[in-house]
């Protein structure tokens, strides 16, 4: 009870501070439809019209939900749950290309970090690159990737997930690399007075000692693969997919959609984060280093 009493209040300052924001924002246009009616409004008939604007600049903690619930649950009870106005169906178009862009990504890092480990000259010739990388500007890059491999006949879900993959496998190549290296030297030797070859180092000491920097990575990565997803979506000018909703929402000016459509993104990333951390409590309880 004592560690919910926290998240609540803060919670509750959030929308407090959002349901503010909002009537502050969206007052604008209410003052300035009352002044050409010659009409004079108190605040609590100003703040009333911010209520229930149709486009407001801020939409209310309240629209976003109402929005969120008619275009998820109202849907499923309408056995419409992944028709084309379903938040379900657009969520699951960008899950499928972030899962796939986060299982490239998580390889490739994987693989990337343990050559950096092995060999000196990978570390010395490739870190550097791959840090170079990750100064470019996704949403600079991502048009030129989609154009690409549209020009080879590459389309549909792929092209997204490797935006999302070159945006996932740098969080899992730091952290992978940090972990393998870090049992110390008096360790190391250890299993070298036992004879170890590289294979047994790598597989009974490095390996077990990079898993928790390797689970706190694929938190960082799953969240990444989705921002490249749905930044992947945003150049093709999609009709399916988060990305899909939030371009559409800005052409005719529906905040309220923008709004549902984050919200709808965020909670997916936090349950793709929730199920990592779930495996990561199991496999290294397992493994005796969690109680």
């Amino acid at each position: 009870m004592r560690s919910v009493v926290p998240i609540l209040t803060v919670l509750a300052a959030i929308l407090a501070l959002w349901y503010a924001a909002a009537v502050w924002m969206n007052s604008t246009w209410t003052l300035q439809q009352a002044e050409r009616a010659g009409e004079e409004l108190s605040f609590s008939q100003v703040a009333a019209a911010s209520f229930g604007q149709d486009r407001p600049k801020l939409p209310m903690p309240h629209q976003v939900g109402q929005e969120m619930w008619k275009t998820t649950g109202a849907m499923v009870l309408k056995g419409k749950a992944f028709s084309k106005r379903s938040l379900l169906f657009h969520g699951w178009i960008t899950l499928s290309a972030t899962l796939m862009g986060f299982a490239i990504g998580t390889g490739a890092g994987i693989l990337l970090a343990i050559g950096i480990v092995h060999s000196r000259t990978m570390d010395m010739s490739v870190m550097p690159w791959a840090i170079v990388s990750q100064t470019i500007p996704i949403i600079a890059i991502a048009p030129m990737i989609i154009v690409v491999l549209y020009s080879i006949g590459v389309q549909g879900t792929f092209p997204k997930a490797v935006i999302s993959a070159y945006l996932s496998f740098f969080p899992v190549v730091v952290g992978m690399v940090k972990g393998l290296r870090a049992p110390d030297a008096m360790q190391l030797d250890l299993l070298r007075t036992y004879s170890a070859s590289r294979t047994h180092v790598f597989w009974k000491l490095r390996l077990p000692a990079s898993l928790p920097y390797l689970f706190a990575s694929l938190k960082i990565a799953m969240a990444a693969s989705l921002i490249g997803a749905i930044v992947g979506e945003l150049p093709t000018g999609a009709v399916r997919g988060l990305g899909a909703r939030l371009l559409s929402g800005t052409y005719y000016g529906q905040t309220v959609q923008i709004w549902s459509a984050l919200f709808t993104a965020a909670l997916l990333a936090a349950l793709l984060v929730a199920i990592i951390a779930l495996v990561e409590r199991v496999v290294l309880k397992r493994m005796g280093m969690q109680s």
